[in-house]
């Protein structure tokens, strides 16, 4: 019998019930729900086909029998809260003595017989500031005015200003940067302890010696964007920012921030953030200009303007998320999926350590059957394009050619993760910062996230870095080859800073022998 007009206006409307329920579920969710994407493991589903009370099998006499005979394993140990200091950090001993030198009754002459260990303290030290008045000395050689019959007047070198005319000192700028870039705190807020200080400027001075000295290191933030697309595998993001002065837009229009970074399993680990007046494929094109290697990325369609040069590869985190927001819904079938991908990542877990050979080899052995019993339950799973499930399906199964690929590569990762919580990063420190003023402040900001992310991924004090960078930015020529750029790449400065430490310590060994 056919469909009569009024059942199938009831059943479409009934449809769209369903999918209007499953959105303010899930924005429900996003406005007072916890988070974190993690499964409770024990929650069971709603929809599991045995509703058991029970999570294991009733045991017989001779399964307890067989139990108590096994070896209990160790009890792990407790974890301990107290505290732990660097070992890089200075120690000063302090003894404690009479303040009078003498004992509770009152006599002099005590002697000292040992010591015993009382407590730890770790102490802070408040910023101070000083004035530093710089002058150059003028010197007479009698011995040049004698062969060279001249008056023998010389003056040293004076090291040169980060900015001329201005007050900005090294230690200054570099804290400026570190506490805005890395701690997140605006410069409105950093001027009001500049001025406890002692220093009254104004917050468009402080903003111009950030953009300005990030214009000065602009080219090695070029060296490293060479060094990135020399390398054989990427993983790129991208996150919305606003940018208020910028050319031919509204204030409240959207800009992007780009990251393209390598493989946490990769040598001389690199971090880049590019800033873009667009979310446009081109500018795709043009951050990855030249690179020939594995990308990967989510499943948004910019990426496909770079051509079969780059060999794209999906991330399971996106496809996961997609399952886990339908999961929470309660919509039946999500859960076996989820389950499924949640599989795949534990066994990634199992392999994080290993080596690409080895970890390519498991993918292939192991992981392969795992992510058929995937795609077999997606081909199978009826449910409506427009639901919750439905999209999540849609878009695993356009991603479907990327995602297998990561199969046959044990350099790339399962997910993307790595370049999103370096995009995490831009993300806390945007919710204070809340915007740019103009289109250089934004790409300021892309250089400086640039050298602290790839500091903190090679095991760089990030502070320290700033610090020589800003040295060197007043004694580096206006164009620097690659080669005098080359020892304030990260992972060159990392082995400058590891054999100086060496250093140190094999001078401090020689002294206390021979002392």
């Amino acid at each position: 019998m056919a469909e009569s007009e009024k059942d199938q206006i009831i059943r479409k409307l009934k449809a769209e019930n369903k999918g209007l329920q499953e959105q303010i579920a899930y924005l429900r969710r996003k406005l007072f729900d916890h988070k974190s994407e993690a499964l409770n493991p024990n929650q069971t589903s709603l929809f599991d086909k045995e509703n058991s009370v029970f999570n294991e099998p009733e045991q017989t006499g001779d399964q307890s029998i067989s139990a108590s005979n096994q070896v209990r394993p160790k009890k792990s140990k407790k974890k301990t809260r107290r505290e732990k200091v660097d070992s890089k950090v200075p120690v000063r001993v302090t003894i404690i003595k009479p303040a009078d030198g003498k004992c509770p009754a009152g006599h002099s002459g005590i002697e000292p017989i040992g010591t015993s260990y009382v407590r730890e303290e770790f102490h802070f030290i408040p910023a101070h500031a000083y004035l530093e008045k710089i002058y150059e000395q003028t010197y007479k050689c009698e011995q040049c005015a004698h062969d060279t019959a001249t008056s023998g007047l010389f003056k040293p070198l004076v090291p040169p200003a980060l900015f001329p005319h201005s007050l900005a000192s090294v230690s200054l700028v570099a804290e400026i940067i570190y506490d805005k870039f890395v701690l997140g705190v605006p410069l409105y807020r950093q001027l009001s302890g500049i001025r406890r200080l002692g220093y009254q400027t104004s917050e468009a001075t402080l903003a111009n010696w950030v953009n300005k000295s990030a214009q000065q290191l602009l080219p090695l933030y070029e060296e490293l964007h060479r060094h990135l697309c020399s390398a054989h595998h990427l993983q790129g993001d991208e996150t919305p920012i606003e940018v208020l002065r910028e050319p031919g837009k509204a204030a409240t229009s959207r800009s992007y921030m780009w990251v393209a970074r390598t493989p946490i399993k990769q040598p001389n680990p690199i971090v880049y953030y590019a800033y873009s007046a667009t979310r446009s494929g081109v500018f795709a094109q043009s951050l990855y200009e030249g690179y020939l290697g594995v990308l990967q990325c989510d499943g948004y369609s910019g990426y496909n303007l770079l051509g079969n040069s780059v060999h794209r590869t999906g991330c399971w985190a996106h496809v996961r998320r997609k399952f886990y927001d339908a999961s929470q819904s309660h919509i039946k079938g999500s859960d076996d999926l989820l389950h499924l991908i949640d599989e795949m990542f534990a066994l990634e877990r199992e392999w994080q350590a290993y080596s690409p050979r080895v970890r390519r080899r498991r993918r292939r052995s192991r992981l392969r059957k795992v992510l058929k019993r995937f795609w077999r339950l997606i081909d199978r799973t009826e449910v409506l394009p427009q639901s919750r499930l439905g999209k999540a399906i849609v878009y695993a199964q356009k991603q479907r050619p990327y995602l297998d690929r990561i199969i046959n590569d044990g350099v790339i990762d399962w997910s993307n993760n790595a370049a999103e919580r370096n995009m995490k990063s831009l993300v806390i420190g945007r919710k204070n910062w809340l915007f740019s003023t103009s289109t250089q402040g934004a790409e300021a900001t892309a250089i400086w996230m640039t050298f602290i992310e790839s500091a903190k991924a090679n095991h760089i004090d990030p502070r320290q870095y700033l610090t020589d960078l800003l040295k060197a930015s007043t004694i580096l020529p206006a164009f620097p080859k690659s080669e005098e750029l080359g020892a304030y790449l990260p992972w060159n400065y990392r082995r400058q800073q590891n054999m100086g430490q060496r250093k140190d310590n094999n001078e401090t060994q020689a002294t206390t022998f021979a002392a």
